[in-house]
């Protein structure tokens, strides 16, 4: 499969589940929806909505809701293969800081196709996120 190409028939299974996710999106505050899919580097498809709370600071992201998901079924760093993300805003909307941060934990190097009804754009992770810090700075080399 390619995801070289924001037009690729490849991201079509993933903008359905997106999409479907996007529809049980719990948003009373905002109104803004928002629905992710990724697909692992096995062929899991795993979508997720974001989650909001009168406690701001709790709400859940789509994209790591869709993350967490996926390693609830066994995905691991390195499995993580594409992903999309789709709201209804003027124009495609990327991922927040925190959860570029959480999805550079499993795939620095990600194509991600960001969507609404009518646009498409692909972006990598590693230009939304450059340098992300990732578990190998906690390694030290000192003794």
């Amino acid at each position: 499969m390619s995801f070289t190409d924001p037009h690729s028939p490849a991201w079509e299974p993933l903008l359905d589940a997106a999409w479907r996710a996007w529809e049980q999106a719990y948003a009373p505050y905002s109104g803004f929806r928002v629905g992710a899919a990724l697909l692992t580097t096995d062929g899991d498809l795993v979508a997720g909505c974001n989650v909001e709370n009168a406690s701001y600071p709790v709400c859940q992201c789509a994209e790591r809701t869709a993350v967490c998901a996926a390693v609830s079924r066994g995905m691991v760093p390195g499995e993580l293969a594409a992903l999309a993300v789709v709201t209804e805003a003027g124009q495609p909307t990327p991922p927040c800081g925190a959860c570029r941060q959480v999805l550079a934990e499993f795939a620095e190097d990600l194509p991600i196709l960001l969507a609404n009804r009518t646009d498409r754009t692909l972006c990598g992770l590693d230009a939304l996120l450059p340098r992300a810090f990732t578990g190998r700075n906690l390694f030290r080399t000192d003794p």
